[in-house]
């Protein structure tokens, strides 16, 4: 069984910065990419970052510049770097992973989220 879990989401002031972490726990599980998605209300589910097995990086057009994805060594616990925050960067950021269950079965797993807030 795999399990995402994502922290790190806070209120903080415009311009501000935060870290959010992704944790995937499954011992079983071989991540190919880690990704993070942010769900605003009303408004459809939108690319934030996501980082791939070889390293290529993917970032949406609205956050390119100010926010940086990564990996730790053990690969299991992702990152999300955000500076100068914006209060349209106001949203619920969701963590992506895809991989392969036991090395065969292909499987998409998502977190509950984490709340970030920007006031301006």
């Amino acid at each position: 069984q795999v399990q995402v879990v994502e922290s790190g989401g806070a209120s903080v002031q415009a311009g501000g910065s935060l870290r959010l972490s992704c944790t995937v726990r499954g011992s079983t599980f071989t991540i190919t990419s880690m990704g993070w998605y942010r769900q605003a209300p009303e408004q459809q589910r939108e690319l934030v970052a996501v980082l791939s097995r070889d390293g290529t990086t993917t970032y949406g057009d609205s956050v390119k510049g100010r926010f940086t994805i990564s990996r730790a060594n053990a690969e299991r616990t992702g990152y999300l770097q955000m500076h100068s925050l914006k209060s349209d960067d106001t949203a619920v950021y969701l963590c992506n992973v895809r991989g392969y269950i036991g090395g065969i079965r292909y499987s998409e797993e998502w977190g509950q989220g984490t709340r970030v807030t920007v006031s301006s």
